[in-house]
């Protein structure tokens, strides 16, 4: 989530007049511009750290790999040859690295949108940039998770020509309900919408002047749900926490601090207008707003009482690992 709007971000206020003279008043670029180019600049750093910690993982994926000890290798047994699965690993590699930049940049929004802590390590203003830069990197980590997976299913079809190939990478991987092998069948589009919404929600913020703040706010609040299906995803396709296991358990423990940060800031956000107070002069356009804040803030309870639920009970979803695993490929090959 990003931060509320500034009065001065709202996008009402026209060019400042610079005086008494007949001469018409410099008009500033469009903000929108200036502001995007500008975290771009500013997201080089952190883009650079996602690169590095998506090799660091892409080269524990291959080791784990190449000494059998992989947990893909356990799901799909053909798939024991790094240096031939490469692309499905830098594709795993940039989803974990998403994941994490998303787990990120959440929590960022959600305590710059919370209640105001009494002291922060930085300013509020280097908190907002962070914020911003951590999700257009996320957004840039998701399409390359996308399109690597692409791009080892185009190496995958060697039975078609070219063309096809190409066509069969691209359908599976961006074409919602192509994908018709497996879990991949309600995963992939699991990650296809989080992708999706991502991209629009994200890139809002810089024509808020545009289509007004409030406008933006409300649907800037969707972003939990991209983070919401980018877990789901991960939970029913990543087959680095397809066992239920330690890793699993490790996935499910960190939305814990996501969902008591998510509970907090509905109780006491940030905005007053937000707030649960007492409806004010009975308005009946208000009770609506009042309802869906209050369910809102009950389901936030639910979540964060489910997921300790989970952690301390060890159901998680999580299948067994069987002792003869299955040795069929994740998606069969096109034929002419």
């Amino acid at each position: 989530m990003l931060p509320d709007a500034r009065p001065d971000e709202d996008g009402t206020g026209g060019p400042r007049e610079t005086g008494t003279t007949d001469r018409p008043a410099r008009q500033r670029p469009p903000a929108d511009r200036v502001a995007l180019r500008g975290d771009l600049r500013s997201a080089l750093p952190d883009a650079t750290a996602a690169v590095l910690v998506t090799a660091l993982v892409f080269a524990f994926l291959y080791a784990r790999m190449e000494s059998g000890a992989s947990d893909t290798v356990a799901v799909m047994p053909f798939m024991d040859d790094p240096g031939t699965y490469w692309m499905y690993l830098l594709s795993q590699a940039f989803g974990w690295s998403g994941l994490l930049w998303a787990w990120g940049t959440v929590m960022l929004g959600l305590l710059l949108t919370g209640p105001r802590p009494a002291r922060l390590p930085v300013s509020r203003h280097i908190l907002e940039r962070w914020h911003r830069t951590t999700s257009l990197t996320t957004m840039a980590l998701m399409f390359a998770h996308a399109l690597m997976f692409a791009a080892e299913l185009v190496r995958y079809e060697t039975k078609v020509g070219w063309a096809e190939r190409l066509w069969v990478g691209f359908a599976d991987s961006f074409v919602p309900g192509w994908y018709d092998s497996g879990t991949g069948q309600v995963a992939i589009p699991l990650g296809q919408g989080a992708l999706y919404l991502a991209i629009p929600l994200g890139l809002l913020f810089y024509v808020r002047h545009r289509i007004g703040a409030n406008t933006w706010r409300r649907l800037h609040r969707f972003v939990i749900v991209v983070y919401v299906l980018s877990v789901w995803h991960t939970l029913l396709y990543g087959t680095n926490v397809w066992y239920g296991e330690w890793p699993r358990t490790v996935l499910w423990l960190l939305q814990l601090p996501v969902a008591a940060l998510l509970l907090l800031r509905l109780l006491r956000p940030a905005r007053r207008a937000e707030r649960l107070g007492t409806q004010r002069g009975g308005a009946g356009a208000a009770r609506p707003a009042w309802w869906a804040r209050a369910a809102g803030r009950v389901v936030a309870g639910a979540v964060v009482v489910g997921l300790v639920v989970v952690v301390v009970s060890g159901r998680d979803g999580g299948r067994d690992r069987p002792a003869d695993p299955p040795a069929t490929a994740p998606h069969a090959q096109e034929t002419e």
